[in-house]
């Protein structure tokens, strides 16, 4: 299984508008509201699939994990 690589997307647009503001622009978000889904289009244009919540997938699965195994010691395996 290939891992994927996961990155805080308030980082990456971070990151971008630091670039922008350093080339002399004056790069606004979500101006009209909250900048969730203006962030989420900025990360895609960029070739990055934004998640939901800005969720990390590895931690995800370690909760997953952590929760499987705690049904499993009180319930038994299924």
């Amino acid at each position: 299984m290939e891992e994927k690589e996961s990155y805080n997307p308030w980082t990456i647009v971070n990151v971008v508008f630091t670039h922008l503001v350093e080339q002399g622009y004056h790069p606004v978000l979500g101006e009209a509201g909250h900048p969730g889904e203006p962030a989420a289009q900025l990360l895609r244009a960029l070739g990055l699939t934004p998640v939901v919540g800005g969720t990390d997938e590895r931690v995800v699965q370690e909760n997953r994990a952590k929760l499987a195994e705690l049904l499993d010691k009180e319930f038994g395996p299924r």
